[in-house]
């Protein structure tokens, strides 16, 4: 016999599964959001260098764990985490590419510098590998390093190449203090990137006899 007491129980057990998906939305969009942190782009006193070359920049290639927008942390074992709480405003190589660009018109002599994808016909790229961006405990220490390579683009040729790193201290281990200090790091090491390339002898797309010693000398 289907008592008051029978349905009740019936219904009870109908709605659980209900009641449990609601509670875990519910623990879910009560999480708060992760800050968003940029990047930025130093400015200087203008680079003296060949202002008629043309430059691409192309996006740094990456391992998996920097292109994404997480924030990373590598410890003295080589173990990679991420920090909670924050993330970059794109995907990590889209950003560095970006602010690279940038940083060539804010500082730079050299004022025609685009992407690969604006359609631009170059003088020269700028194909580079970002190595490392990241936290180094237990020093507690922002590292950037990126590799870079002018390639010629009339012939493929490498003209010459340079790696370059900084580090500078993050103070603490979370979001806040991370992207300030890798902020700093990588705005050390873009002034770098276009100091060399600047001071630079850049092949010209329409001189097949522009000499292409000089990579390293520096600007005048």
């Amino acid at each position: 016999m289907v008592t008051p007491q029978t349905d009740r129980a019936c219904l009870l057990r109908r709605l659980a599964p209900v009641a449990l998906l609601a509670a875990l939305a519910g623990a879910c969009s009560s999480a708060p959001a992760p800050t968003t942190f940029d990047l930025s782009a130093p400015t200087t006193s203008r680079i003296r260098g060949a202002a008629d070359v043309q430059v691409l920049v192309s996006e740094p290639a990456a391992l998996q764990p920097l292109s994404t927008q997480q924030i990373l942390v590598r410890d003295a074992s080589g173990t990679i985490s991420f920090i909670g709480g924050g993330q970059w405003a794109d995907n990590l190589p889209n950003l560095v590419q970006t602010r690279l660009i940038n940083t060539f018109e804010n500082a730079s002599q050299i004022g025609r510098v685009a992407r690969p994808s604006s359609g631009a016909v170059a003088d020269v790229q700028l194909v580079s590998e970002l190595r490392r961006f990241e936290i180094a405990t237990p020093g507690n220490e922002a590292v950037a390093e990126i590799a870079v390579k002018i390639v010629s683009d009339r012939d493929g040729r490498i003209v010459s190449g340079r790696i370059f790193r900084t580090s500078v201290p993050a103070g603490a281990v979370d979001a806040a203090s991370a992207a300030r200090a890798l902020d700093e790091a990588l705005s050390t090491v873009m002034l770098d990137i276009v100091r060399w390339v600047s001071g630079s002898a850049l092949p010209r797309r329409d001189d097949p006899g522009t000499a292409a010693a000089g990579g390293d000398r520096a600007p005048a």
